[in-house]
């Protein structure tokens, strides 16, 4: 711990705060998203042992009252993202879960302007997903139930032929 400590802590601290402002700006690849949470617990791991190894200067630090301003304030901006004054949830999540749920029971002929394409096209995207349509107003969830596959991975077939597009479109214009 000792020859160790301190250079691994920098490092997957260095990990973590590069990924999350990345995160934060919606920059870079999606590798960040996974990377960001399975290596920001190895840093806790880190964190944990280097804690251990200084628990008598933290202890001091307690004595002294040095650590009472940092906790507060810790605690304190925490507690807005849990009870923010609008009383609707950080990041407005339930808006997005809502949303699904409601793609889930349209046709798909409807949603298909969403996925940037018309009817045909949704058709073509699940069907080189391996996913077999009879007709165009079936709803998600019978498309789903029809194919043996969860309405996410449905939505996700349509969704992906439009990253796809997408990122050619974004590609061209650099």
């Amino acid at each position: 711990m000792n020859k160790y400590g301190t250079p691994f802590t920098t490092v997957f601290f260095l990990i973590s705060t590069v990924t999350g402002v990345a995160l934060f700006f919606h920059w870079g690849p999606m590798a960040f998203h996974p990377m960001h949470e399975w290596l920001s617990m190895v840093l806790l791991l880190v964190f944990a042992l280097h804690l251990i190894k200084n628990w008598t200067p933290l202890v001091n630090y307690g004595r002294r009252g040095l650590l009472y301003a940092p906790i507060f304030i810790g605690v304190l901006a925490s507690v807005y993202f849990f009870v923010q004054p609008s009383g609707n949830p950080a990041g407005n999540k339930q808006v997005a879960f809502r949303l699904a749920g409601m793609v889930t029971k349209a046709p798909l002929a409807d949603l298909a302007p969403l996925f940037g394409t018309n009817t045909d096209g949704v058709v073509e995207r699940l069907r080189v997903q391996k996913i077999t349509v009879d007709v165009p107003d079936e709803t998600v969830e019978q498309v789903a139930k029809a194919n043996n596959r969860t309405a996410n991975e449905v939505i996700l077939a349509l969704m992906q032929g439009k990253q796809q597009s997408s990122g050619r479109n974004h590609r061209d214009k650099n």
